[in-house]
């Protein structure tokens, strides 16, 4: 029989239907190989030119070892470009379309439907077990200059409330403690299905992003939210966070605060509104932590543009920043912007950011330092001695991380207390001053 690989490019978003796909496969009786296969579907990133251009390289270097490939996710909606690049492409789709990309791989390699392969009621997750991705809402009905999402994913089409409760029921019962609600702007659920309500155990529940939040809070540990606009109404979030219900983080996507930068990127302009909704969380949530990223580069901006940045962040004071230069995404309408910033400046103005950013971070850290913190355990190192962990403020892949000194008693997956004795730039080190917590 045929053997069938895979290959997950790109965000949290691309891997929530990895993970779609690998399930589907599964149930039609197709399990993939980790080595090289005959064939391979690969799920690329389309949305800036270094995801492009690794998506186009990974599709090469497999069809170079003769597999046979299907090429799915945001690069699969430009059929005429990969069709013209690589002819032998066995079949091509967009994003979250993961029903047909099972359809094609069966007829490459069927499998045995009367083979059962063991997954959890949430099908097959690429996270670890204990904490998941959770995608809320497909598309976006924003029109930044930088980005081609909407092309892409199409508009924002949320999931009813009753929908993302019963994976999230299912996720329960696999065992995941830690939710990462994700959805290109989250703050927006329900606004295209005008907020429905739907009945769920009994109770007739809206969806709308509060009331998903106080559910899904119900059920796990930890929900984290990723990817919310500065919305007013993000504010009725704060009273879950004082009740433990959601983690008080949000990641917040700002993108720059330049006004004259913000208008040409298509992004909301109100840089004053930010700081003062963020002055206002943090007293009704003192330990809210917020992160963020921005786009250094953009077509046009100054040195002025610039250094107003680096004021907002040294005023803003955020937890956690991630810093992109400006790329140049096909079809993207920024690219007809004047004033094209050199890639040297660009380099520049990033590593000048993430300095200032290093600085503002090590500061809030070093007040973490003698508290006590309950962190989710990650990874045990035996061989180091160590064990890895996350707090409150650190969502996985993109944050710090909570080094714990020692590994006995402790498993991935474990929640335990520990006490801060020191911090790095954007790390901190404990030693655990309490048992693990058990939430099962």
């Amino acid at each position: 029989m045929a053997t069938v690989g895979f290959v997950s490019l790109g965000c949290p978003k691309a891997l929530v239907d990895s993970e779609a796909i690998l399930t589907g496969l599964a149930l039609a009786g197709i399990e993939t190989v980790d080595e090289a296969a005959d064939v391979t579907v690969v799920n690329t990133c389309g949305f800036i030119d270094a995801a492009r251009q690794e998506s186009f390289q990974t599709i090469e270097d497999l069809l170079a070892a003769g597999s046979q490939v299907l090429v799915t996710g945001c690069l699969g909606k430009e059929v005429e470009l990969i069709r013209a690049r690589f002819p032998q492409i066995r079949h091509i789709s967009g994003p979250a379309q993961a029903a047909q990309v099972v359809d094609a791989v069966t007829k490459l390699a069927p499998g045995d439907p009367d083979v059962e392969y063991l997954m959890g009621p949430a099908g097959i997750k690429l996270t670890p077990p204990h904490y998941a991705y959770l995608k809320i809402a497909e598309g976006c009905n924003h029109t930044c200059s930088f980005c081609i999402i909407p092309d892409l994913r199409g508009k924002l089409k949320s999931r009813a409330i009753d929908d993302v409760l019963r994976e999230a029921d299912n996720l329960v019962a696999q065992g995941v403690k830690e939710i990462l609600v994700i959805a290109q702007d989250t703050s927006a659920y329900g606004l295209d299905l005008r907020f429905v309500e739907r009945e769920v155990g009994g109770k007739r529940l809206r969806s709308d992003i509060q009331t998903l939040a106080a559910e899904l809070g119900r059920r796990f540990p930890w929900v984290r939210l990723h990817y919310v606009y500065p919305y007013p109404h993000v504010d009725q979030l704060l009273p879950l966070m004082n009740q433990g219900l959601v983690l008080p983080y949000l990641d917040m996507p700002l993108q720059h605060a330049s006004t004259r930068i913000l208008k040409a990127m298509r992004r909301p302009a109100a840089v004053e509104k930010v700081l003062e909704r963020l002055t206002s969380w943090r007293e009704r949530v003192p330990d809210l932590t917020i992160r963020s990223t921005f786009i250094v580069g953009f077509p046009g901006e100054t040195d002025s543009d610039f250094e107003q940045l680096l004021d907002f962040l040294a005023d803003a004071e955020l937890d956690r920043v991630g810093c992109f230069t400006y790329s140049a995404v096909e079809g993207a309408a920024a690219n007809a912007l004047p004033h094209h910033i050199p890639e040297r400046d660009k380099l520049d103005r990033q590593e000048a950011l993430l300095e200032l950013q290093a600085q503002i971070s090590a500061a809030k850290l070093e007040r973490m330092v003698g508290r006590q913190l309950q962190v989710l355990v990650d990874e045990v190192d035996e061989e180091e001695g160590i064990t890895v962990a996350r707090s409150f403020r650190d969502a996985p892949d993109v944050d710090g991380i909570v080094t714990i000194d020692g590994t006995e008693g402790l498993a991935a997956g474990d929640f335990v207390w520990v006490e801060i004795e020191a911090a790095t730039d954007h790390d901190l080190y404990s030693r655990q001053v309490g048992r693990p917590l058990n939430f099962n």
